[in-house]
């Protein structure tokens, strides 16, 4: 027999036994239906939270600060001193504007800026509106690079000019509406409805752009009276841009979040205005051409370790979060593993009911079985025809289980439903081959032993005993 005709006959057992086929699909579908299922879930969930980390803490992203190096001939330190410029500029312990220059200007780097954490201030609007914000200093033009969209205005050199990311136009309140819910959740911390409410203001949008603010600082150092001192005020900022809030992040979560971007020039000025004397009777002061840190923009995770490599014979130090990255792989490469073998036991389960339905199916065909021989089918032949029949049961199995994997993952979305923001079930296509693959084999292996017992029937006693 050829092997169309086997195939034929095969299919003509798979059709004609359609309880028992009905059985083994059931069980062959569900195995591969939860192996599907399981990979999948795990990957999207992989995918997810990729993503949310990646947000957070930006895989294709550099820090950069300043290294321990040694100072150069003529300098006084890490701090700088008496050198040339040229030698202040390379000295080893510093993160200077020619360092950064060197940096922008090698293979795969995308941007890099300095992003100077001027700290937290308070942010007053013309109409006595307050939040507090966190003050980073930057190269305002670059923001673009960091994928930082802006949903109005954009970036500008003047000085003043500052941008607001979308969590700082958020919650401004009056400072006596501010204080008075302040003392009610201070005199009552429990109490649900001043809670709620302090949450619905945190909430209300404010226009902000092309508004006029000013910063407020209040010295709380050990050198003011009672440990409270004197407040200052900022020259007035114009709001140039308003940044666009990051896909996936929602209103509540934008609130802990409120920054203003100012311009180095800029910073330099608010340090100025708003700095008070430490206990030496000296205001603190940035050092000019000098950053505390810079962040480079690379183009591809592939490229983050050699350009590291690079950055650091510059004598600085250079970090990355990809770490984050390698321990999630290997926790969500564990829980696939446990998928996987869930979806193999039940395979298992179901290739139980595969043997003994073949196994049955071998007593009830005896007598067909003995004719083939008579007619001069050899045992090879035999078997390749049960061994068929089970390959098709697996297929027609993992189509099934296909099918149900679909419909499962349709439900898992709905049942998360707006649950989780950003969080969408997906089946990957490299799963696909694998639930069929492991069913196809499923339905292969249950029947090679049927398919061997039936090579072994004796032809005449099987036609005479039926």
């Amino acid at each position: 027999m050829r092997i169309r005709d086997i195939s034929r006959m095969a299919w003509d057992q798979v059709k004609r036994r359609k309880v028992v086929t009905g059985l083994c699909m059931t069980g062959i579908s569900i195995g591969c239906a939860a192996i599907i299922v399981a990979l999948s879930v795990g990957q999207s969930a992989q995918v997810y939270v990729t993503n949310e980390v990646n947000r957070n803490f930006k895989m294709d992203e550099i820090t950069v600060s300043p290294g321990g190096g040694l100072p150069s001939p003529g300098g006084k330190g890490a701090g700088g001193g008496s050198g040339s410029g040229v030698n202040s500029n390379l000295d080893p312990g510093k993160l200077t504007f020619q360092k950064l220059k060197i940096i922008q200007g090698l293979n795969h780097v995308v941007a890099a800026a300095p992003f100077e954490d001027n700290g937290y201030r308070q942010m007053i609007t013309v109409d006595n509106k307050i939040a507090d914000v966190q003050v980073i200093a930057t190269d305002l033009r670059m923001l673009n690079k960091f994928d930082k969209s802006f949903k109005q205005g954009g970036a500008s050199d003047i000085p003043g000019m500052v941008v607001l990311n979308y969590g700082a136009t958020l919650g401004l309140i009056d400072i006596e509406t501010r204080q008075n819910i302040y003392d009610r959740m201070n005199s009552d911390p429990f109490n649900q409805e001043v809670s709620s409410q302090y949450n619905n203001l945190m909430l209300i949008p404010s226009e902000m752009y092309r508004q006029q603010v000013q910063l407020q600082a209040q010295d709380y150092s050990a050198s003011a009276p009672n440990g409270v001192g004197p407040t200052k005020l900022s020259s007035p900022l114009q709001v140039g841009g308003i940044l666009a809030n990051p896909p996936g992040t929602s209103d509540d979560r934008a609130t802990y979040e409120k920054v203003m971007y100012v311009s180095l020039e800029t910073a330099a000025q608010l340090q100025h205005e708003l700095s008070f004397t430490d206990a030496n009777g000296t205001v603190p002061s940035l050092e000019e051409g000098s950053y505390n840190s810079v962040t480079v923009k690379v183009d591809s995770v592939d490229n983050i370790k050699p350009l590291e490599a690079l950055i650091q014979k510059l004598s600085l130090s250079a970090n990355d979060n990809l770490y984050q990255q390698e321990q999630l792989k290997e926790q969500f490469d564990t829980i696939k593993m446990a998928a996987l073998g869930i979806g193999v036991f039940i395979l298992v389960i179901a290739s139980i009911s595969i043997i003994v339905a073949m196994t049955m199916s071998t007593h009830q065909r005896r007598r067909q079985i003995g004719i083939m021989k008579v007619l001069g089918a050899n045992m090879g032949q035999i078997r390749n025809m049960f061994i068929t029949e089970a390959a098709l049961l697996g297929l027609l199995g993992g189509l099934l289980g296909v099918l149900f994997s679909y419909l499962i993952v349709m439900a898992l979305n709905k049942l998360v439903g707006t649950a989780g923001e950003g969080l969408n079930f997906f089946i990957p296509l490299t799963t696909l081959p694998i639930g069929l693959s492991f069913a196809i084999m499923t339905g292969v292996l249950s029947g090679i032993y049927p398919a061997i017992s039936a090579s072994r029937t004796d032809a005449l006693t099987a036609i005479k005993r039926d």
